[in-house]
């Protein structure tokens, strides 16, 4: 008896457990359009493992539904009406829920309009974020660069760089092959937008881990633009032009041709630019390669974020060219061609040509303070550069057979700069006691070259995951040229003048660098779920940097007087043995891969010139891990952990001064050492379908050891500066991004929200005794969005910052706020008339080192007519209607501060005629 009643208690206990756990599910189907309800549509819940019917339903007239005594967790909720296109999305059940609307689109509406939505307007595949495109209006003649501004996640700026969630955009592909090479600004205004299906964001692996599956944790974050079916056959393009009177200023155009045809496989662009307008032909990633990066600095720069600022000491002695100020006169053309035959061999080739003139002049003050000491700096410069580059980019890919492949992949770019500088300068403390003054002109004559090869073959095996590939790269940089040195140099003690130096000399110098490696790396199952990588790497580098200086001899009318103190011969050898091996881990919902490699090092650094060797042996260590977990459809988290070695370049290790400016002077530390960062990266993106509701997030960190720090040694009564890179510990970065896009559906309104907050700590040097400056930085942006076809396109978006900036030298907080206002809008006066409009509210805080704010108002406007079916179009433009634009910037570095003042190109007018040309089966670009 005792047991029968055990049974029937224990039965119903799970019953009632059973019963407790099930849930009852309401909600309402409507048409999209018309919001009325939509009567029997199937509503019904499929298992996500098998996609297997567990419920389904029926909606009443009301377009109401209920799904009765649901077991709880996760189920696909499909909705299905013979008239309407299915919505599908997925659903966990927790408690009795009341869904949202679930509304349908039309069929006959879709066919109507020709449009295809296969999907929601953002969707989530594993690491990659994908839009669909015709879901983000644009308006009519738009280019890809204005899509990417619609999109959640994803900003442009004002030079063309592009960030999705918060990274820097390295590549753009067009249907997964290069496009322009690696310029990504120029492929996203070489496509029209209304050509893409999708734009997929995702970071995209090297070849040798998209190969293995194995992650060796370097990563480019890349944009794909997949190209509608119908828009990959044809020819289309775009001629403009413009012109336009400017008083007192040469008169301003800006010319453009761009061409593309498309046939299946091939793909055939190529473009002319031509103006002088501001147009900055040179890529952001051709300023860093050959910008003076081996002497940068930390501080924070005009928008509150850190910033690497240049403090003088290249050996080629370049000025900056800074698009943003000045003038320039540039001509842009390049050719995109990329093919595929017979699904064996693929070419992609991206040769481009630029040229440019640029003319500026810049005001400077800074202040220093040293202890109780003030130096303040002021000085008036122009400069000329005339610039030539041509560059070219190759890869050539076979399939040798089923299971191998063999890729090469080439690059050349030269550049030939002549410049000329004209800069005075002086010192004054505390009481404004002159310290010293100079006048300078430097004129410079370089020629460069990088050249790169890289080989890749690979081969799969019939084992699963069994994978062999072989690399070798080879590259070199070279850099020969001269420069001329006029300067007058005035030191003061007390009111008298006490040092006077005046020079008239030549720099003749010769930089190269290479480097050689190979690789090797073999993969292995060793089950289902788990694999190992191993490989092994010989590197080797070489370089030389040489440096001769001469006096001016007037007896010989020659520079034939040889410096000593400021000519030198070094040379540079690195071998490194880099043995790795790596683990890896891989389900449908989970993914991890970690590892390590070893680079056993052994550096020679040679003094030629005073017959001094440094030769040092180190082990360098290069740990990586990866992990990424997609715990539902659209709903996935990554953690990435990488250590770097980076290696002090040869300018900074030659002792060697560079006395190009006489009180700011530069000298190379032999002793300096490689430094080691601590990288780490936690992100997690997600997207909610019934909503329309996208987030991400992204914490970084960095930590770095030994990093490379200039030591600045102060003479407080001459005002001179020597500055000299060191190793410092202590630096560290923190950054976090994150975001969010949602669609107010009552107001047809997309809504995007960006809040950041950052911190950096970094070691600042004067006269040998370490310092550091805390910089935070947070803010918020805010975007709205609203358009109707032919009527209106308007967006506004408002970015506020909050920066403080905190320094131990002097024991003072900086503190100020940034907000800039940004709206964009089209107006469509009937179907041939259009008043576009931009315009940037700017505003930034005063502090107590500037006591006055910036608060600048800039608009742009056109006036615009469509003939032939919007093939032509004639209009009227003006850029900077208020005529504020002015190119003041406000730096902070450590104990120093900077206002820097440039020229820039203020209003001007432009009238102009457009043709947009095209087959019937293309689209013309914008």
């Amino acid at each position: 008896m005792s047991k029968l009643i055990t049974l029937i208690t224990g039965i119903f206990i799970l019953s009632f457990s059973s019963f407790a756990q099930t849930t009852n599910i309401t909600g309402v189907v409507i048409e999209q359009n018309e919001k009325k309800p939509v009567q029997n549509a199937v509503v019904a819940l499929l298992t996500p493992k098998d996609s297997i019917l567990y419920k389904f339903t029926r909606s009443n007239a009301e377009g109401k539904y209920i799904l009765k005594n649901v077991k709880q967790g996760e189920y696909i909720l499909m909705t299905t009406h013979p008239y309407f296109a299915d919505l599908v999305d997925n659903v966990v059940i927790k408690n009795d829920i009341n869904m949202p609307e679930l509304a349908l689109i039309s069929k006959a509406k879709l066919m109507q309009e020709i449009i295809i939505k296969t999907g929601s307007p953002m969707k989530i595949r594993g690491d990659t974020t994908v839009y669909t495109a015709d879901s983000f209006k644009v308006s009519d003649n738009a280019n890809v660069e204005e899509l990417l501004k619609k999109l959640p996640g994803i900003q442009v700026d004002k030079d063309g760089k592009i960030k999705a969630m918060g990274e820097t955009v390295q590549k753009v592909l067009v249907d997964g092959e290069e496009f322009f090479g690696d310029d990504p600004g120029m492929a996203v205004k070489n496509l029209r937008a209304d050509a893409v299906k999708e734009v997929q964001v995702f970071d995209k692996k090297s070849d040798q881990a998209e190969f293995t599956g194995i992650d060796d944790g370097k990563t480019q974050k890349t944009i794909n633009l997949k190209l509608k079916e119908d828009k990959k056959t044809g020819y289309f393009g775009k001629i403009d032009a413009a012109g336009g009177l400017i008083k007192n200023i040469d008169p301003r155009y800006n010319d453009n041709i761009l061409l593309s045809s498309f046939k299946g496989k091939r793909k055939l662009s190529a473009f002319l630019l031509n103006g002088n307008t501001g147009q900055d032909g040179l890529s952001w990633q051709d300023e860093q390669k050959y910008g003076g990066s081996d002497n940068m600095t930390m501080s924070m720069d005009d928008e509150g974020g850190v910033m690497m600022m240049w403090r003088g000491g290249t050996s080629d002695d370049e000025p900056y060219l800074d698009p943003q100020n000045g003038f320039i006169t540039n001509v842009n053309a390049g050719v995109q061609y990329s093919n595929k035959w017979n699904d064996k061999h693929t070419l992609n080739l991206s040769p481009k040509y630029n040229s440019q003139n640029y003319d500026n002049h810049k005001q400077t003050f800074s202040q220093t303070q040293v202890t109780d000491s003030v130096l303040n700096e002021f000085s008036d410069g122009v400069t000329n550069i005339n610039r030539h580059n041509f560059k070219t980019r190759a890869t050539y890919d076979i399939k040798l057979d089923s299971n191998s492949t063999l890729k090469l992949t080439t690059s050349a770019n030269f550049y030939s700069t002549e410049s000329e500088e004209a800069r005075s300068s002086n010192t004054t403390g505390k009481f404004g006691t002159l310290k010293n003054s100079s006048n300078r002109v430097l004129q410079t004559n370089n020629d460069k070259n990088a050249l790169s090869g890289n080989l890749l073959f690979k081969q799969k095996f019939k084992k699963a995951r069994r994978t062999i590939s072989l690399s070798a790269d080879w590259n070199s940089i070279n850099t020969d040229g001269k420069n001329f040195l006029k300067s007058i140099n005035q030191s003061y003690s007390g009111v008298n003048p006490s040092i006077n130096q005046q020079l008239n000399q030549m720099k003749d110098y010769d930089l190269s660098t290479t480097n050689l490696s190979s690789k090797f790396i073999y993969t292995e199952p060793l089950s289902k779920e788990y694999s190992l990588e191993v490989g092994y790497q010989l590197a080797y580098n070489y370089g030389n940097n040489n440096q001769l200086t001469y006096s001016y001899s007037p007896a010989s009318g020659k520079y034939d007087l040889s410096v000593d103190s400021l000519s030198n011969q070094f040379k540079q050898n690195i071998i490194q043995n880099i043995p790795s091996a790596k683990i890896n881990f891989a389900n449908k919902k989970l993914k991890i891969n970690a590892g390590s490699g070893f680079g056993f090092t052994n550096f020679q650094l040679k003094d030629l010139t005073f017959n001094k060797d440094y030769n040092r042996n180190y082990v360098n260590f290069f740990p990586t891990a990866n992990i990424t977990y997609t715990y539902k459809p659209n709903h996935s988290i990554r953690f990435n952990y990488n250590g770097n070695t980076r290696q002090p370049t040869i300018n900074q290790l030659q002792p060697l001064r560079n006395n190009n400016d006489y009180f700011n002077e530069y000298i190379g530390n032999p002793d300096l050492k490689p430094s080691f960062s601590n990288s780490f990266n936690l992100s997690h993106n997600s997207y909610n379908f019934l909503k329309d509701l996208y987030t991400y997030i992204s914490l970084n960190a960095r930590v770095t050891s030994n990093s490379i720090t200039n030591n600045r040694t102060i003479d407080i009564n001459s005002g001179k500066i020597i500055s000299q890179p060191v190793n410092t510990k202590g630096n560290i970065s923190l950054n976090l991004w994150s975001g969010g896009g949602f669609k107010i559906k009552k107001l047809d309104t997309r809504v995007n929200l960006n809040p950041n907050i950052s911190y950096n700590k970094y070691a600042d040097v004067i006269n040998s005794k370490i310092s550091f400056s805390r910089v935070l930085n947070s803010g918020l942006s805010v975007g709205l969005s609203k358009s109707k076809e032919k009527k209106y396109d308007i967006s506004l978006n408002n970015n506020f910052s909050y920066n403080s900036n905190t320094t131990s030298q002097n024991d003072t907080r900086i503190h100020y706020n940034i907000n800039t206002l940004n709206v964009n809008s089209t107006f469509y006066i009937d179907t041939v008339w259009a008043i576009i409009t931009d315009y940037q509210f700017y505003s930034r805080q005063k502090t107590l080192q500037f006591n006055t704010g910036l608060n600048t108002h800039l608009l742009n406007a056109r006036l615009q007519r469509t003939f032939k079916k919007d093939e032509f179009t004639a209009y009227i433009s003006v850029r900077d209607l208020l005529n504020q634009n002015v190119g003041i910037q406000r730096n902070l570095y450590g104990n120093t501060y900077s206002e820097v003042i440039n020229d820039r190109l203020k209003r001007y007018f432009l009238v102009g005629f457009t043709w947009n040309f095209k087959n019937k089966t293309a689209v013309p670009a914008k």
